[in-house]
């Protein structure tokens, strides 16, 4: 029964440090669907006194992905209580040219601002719209909720690698009598820690499997996806080669890592 709970402490430890991971893993992820989502939707508007290249646009920064010009109908069609078909063309030619350009991703505050003085450095452009108040406060936004989970899942991993260290006690003073005692009938010191190294990597599977077993579960439920679909994103909450092998690698490296620790530990004392 002791040895159960002592399993069950480092499983569970194990358990919490491998959930917060994915958790940041999944909320990142979701963030940047959600913001190739908004770069699909996003575009600045130049307002030009001239036909405008694309090719030279373009030229302007590495983000930028094309250039459409927008057509002054719809403008003029608000405009027109009675104007006649030459007036209209005449204001057609005195209209400035309006543009609508793409970017490959959502841009931070400092790359559009970056944009916008490359793009006003060309005389014929005559002002550019970035709609920069709703854009900020959008992007900030992200920025925050990302750093909340991240502050967050730094806790947990705290508190949990403080829950590990006190395992790591428990297990030093269950195992240096083991293999004390083993090492007076002349055991070698891999043999002796050998069964210390066989549990560890067993509790790193189990908690590696509950994991996937939980995350499994999380992104086939039918919650997730309807959160997913109402803001817009479609993302894989959970890739179960990659994932899997994130969390199976953490969780191992942490139990060999304690299994050391405990034989150094013993190696000293001796």
């Amino acid at each position: 029964m002791k040895s159960f709970r002592n399993h069950l402490s480092l499983v569970v430890a194990l358990l919490s440090i491998l959930f917060s991971l994915q958790t940041f893993i999944i909320v990142d992820r979701s963030i940047n669907a959600y913001k190739e989502n908004l770069a699909k939707n996003y575009s600045l508007i130049v307002v030009s006194q001239k036909n405008l290249k694309e090719k030279t646009i373009l030229e302007k920064n590495q983000l930028l992905v094309s250039l459409n010009q927008l057509s002054p109908d719809s403008v003029i069609k608000r405009l027109n209580s009675g104007i006649d078909k030459n007036s209209i063309a005449i204001l057609k030619l005195s209209l400035p040219k309006f543009y609508k350009l793409k970017l490959k991703r959502y841009p931070s505050p400092s790359e559009i601002e970056t944009i916008t003085h490359s793009l006003l450095k060309n005389r014929t452009i005559l002002k550019v719209e970035s709609f920069s108040k709703t854009h900020d406060t959008t992007y900030k936004l992200l920025v925050l909720f990302k750093t909340v989970i991240a502050v967050l899942a730094f806790s947990v991993g705290i508190v949990t690698i403080l829950l590990v260290s006190k395992e790591m006690k428990i297990w030093q003073l269950k195992h240096n009598e083991r293999m004390s005692i083993m090492g007076l009938f002349g055991a070698p010191t891999w043999l002796s820690s050998a069964v210390l190294f066989r549990l560890a990597i067993v509790d790193a599977l189990i908690a590696t499997f509950l994991a996937f077993l939980i995350f499994v579960y999380i992104s086939s439920t039918k919650w997730i996806s309807e959160q997913l679909d109402s803001i817009g994103i479609d993302v894989e909450v959970f890739k179960f080669l990659q994932d899997t092998s994130v969390m199976f690698a953490l969780a191992m490296v942490l139990s060999i890592l304690l299994a050391t620790f405990i034989v150094l530990s013993h190696k000293e004392e001796v």
